[in-house]
């Protein structure tokens, strides 16, 4: 498994103070010094974190990849097809929500998804969707002709007890299972951290793990570069 690692969370900083530090391009680049297979950022409607600035000059600077996640909106599309990042992940989002809660609803609304899956691949970039370990949502992902779907490991990640956290795990093995049958490539993500993501070794079939928080909270402690090293440790 490869650590794409989502920069937001440096960006939420800046905000929060309007001030130009610290800068989340300045993290990309510590990031992936540091092992980092890619670089994630979340461009949302609201622009709470992420500006169009930043996706422009991670798209001049990063080496690896940038993954772009962002809602099936026609702004946001329109800004992606413009930037061409090489990935985008496409997530339900809530303007109240503190951050992506629950998975895309790929069944529900099937042809928003497939349109704008076959727009970004049209125009270059690789398409995943990130949804919950669920049979049905994974067959609908595989309709859509996107390449990737990235599951939801929320639930698996708040689990209250060994019991649960068995259970999630088992949804997130036959759903890793079940996509690559389907034809789909597998990443997964959201709330891992160093105490948990080592678990995820027994899904089969995963390439990547998108993890944001985690990193960032750490290195508060530790420093951007000796967090993303420890994370890639325990992935390896």
């Amino acid at each position: 498994m490869l650590l794409g690692v989502n920069i937001d969370h440096v960006a939420t900083l800046r905000q929060v103070r309007g001030t130009s530090y610290p800068d989340p391009v300045a993290a990309a680049a510590i990031a992936e010094m540091a092992g980092a297979s890619g670089i994630t950022a979340h461009l949302r409607e609201d622009r709470r974190h992420i500006q169009d600035r930043d996706i422009e000059l991670l798209m001049q600077t990063v080496k690896t990849k940038v993954n772009l996640e962002m809602a099936v909106a026609e702004s946001v599309l329109d800004r992606a097809l413009a930037l061409k990042p090489h990935c985008a992940c496409l997530v339900p989002e809530r303007r109240e929500e503190l951050t992506t809660e629950g998975g895309l609803d790929v069944r529900g609304s099937f042809k928003r998804v497939r349109n704008a899956v076959t727009a970004l691949q049209g125009n270059g970039t690789v398409v995943s969707l990130f949804i919950e370990p669920d049979a049905a949502q994974i067959a609908a992902a595989a309709k859509t002709g996107a390449a990737f779907i990235e599951l939801h490991t929320g639930s698996f990640a708040n689990a209250a007890t060994e019991a649960d956290r068995a259970r999630e795990l088992a949804r997130l093995v036959k759903a890793a299972v079940a996509a690559r049958k389907a034809g789909l490539r597998v990443n997964a993500g959201h709330g891992l951290h160093y105490h948990n993501v080592a678990l995820l070794h027994r899904v089969p079939h995963l390439e990547e793990l998108n993890i944001g928080h985690a990193i960032i909270a750490r290195a508060v402690f530790a420093g951007l570069d000796q967090a993303v090293r420890d994370m890639v440790a325990l992935i390896q």
